[in-house]
């Protein structure tokens, strides 16, 4: 079982600047209103229960397992005092975590691994040579209007690439923050077009917050990059 990492109580963004838990609670929100997140509350095996700041993950949750799956079923690992709302399954002994994939379990891979990265469903897919879905987990990618830079669309590209660069827990960015030219921390990069990457941070839930580069869990940016990822390993995004 891949474990989730701990949440602090502030976050920092791909610039390195840090942003109180509320911002990111009160867009998420409003974000998820019209896109994906709230579609899962309508999926059947699933609904959407409300949360108040007195709640906790772990007096919802006391079984770890079911914790760990509710939270990446919501696309986070922040606290749950910043949320209004979280999606749950209606029976967990009826569904398992490779069954909360939106992800296709078998795709046409042409005889190598791949990861598969679906911005419109903030999930991650790692693909075997013959095409089977190994594993899947929650990501965040490129804001669209960029706050932090010269560029006017921090989107993540879409398309095919090659992982090119591979950094370990110690990697960091060359650009970000801008006032250093470089520094913030992007733990287990792997490079795939330009300066964008997938690595471990926060992910507050279903939105986008990152320059361009794609967020993990840091469990499974650390599996991706000591266990399946390698040199020129297929990625392609998807919108």
């Amino acid at each position: 079982m891949i474990l989730i990492s701990p949440f602090s109580a502030s976050f920092a963004d791909d610039s390195g600047a840090e942003f109180p838990p509320e911002v990111y609670a009160s867009q998420e929100a409003s974000a998820s209103a019209v896109n994906y997140g709230q579609t899962l509350c309508n999926t059947k095996g699933y609904y959407c229960r409300p949360v108040t700041p007195q709640d906790n993950w772990y007096t919802l949750f006391p079984d770890f397992q079911q914790r760990e799956e509710v939270m990446r079923l919501n696309r986070t690992n922040v606290a749950l005092m910043y949320r209004n709302w979280i999606v749950v399954p209606k029976d967990f002994s009826k569904t398992s975590y490779m069954d909360m994939s939106p992800l296709p379990k078998q795709v046409n891979t042409h005889g190598q691994k791949e990861i598969l990265i679906d911005l419109s469903s903030f999930a991650f897919g790692a693909y075997d040579k013959a095409g089977k879905l190994l594993y899947w987990g929650p990501i965040s990618s490129g804001r669209k209007q960029c706050f932090d830079s010269d560029r006017k669309d921090c989107a993540t590209a879409t398309g095919k690439f090659r992982v090119f660069r591979i950094g370990g827990k110690d990697c960091a960015s060359n650009e970000f923050p801008l006032e250093t030219h470089g520094g913030a921390p992007m733990p287990y990069c792997m490079f795939f077009h330009g300066g964008t990457a997938f690595h471990t941070s926060t992910l507050s839930g279903f939105i986008n917050r990152s320059s361009g580069c794609v967020r993990m869990f840091n469990d499974d940016a650390k599996w991706l990059n000591e266990k399946f990822v390698k040199l020129g390993t297929l990625v392609v995004v998807t919108k």
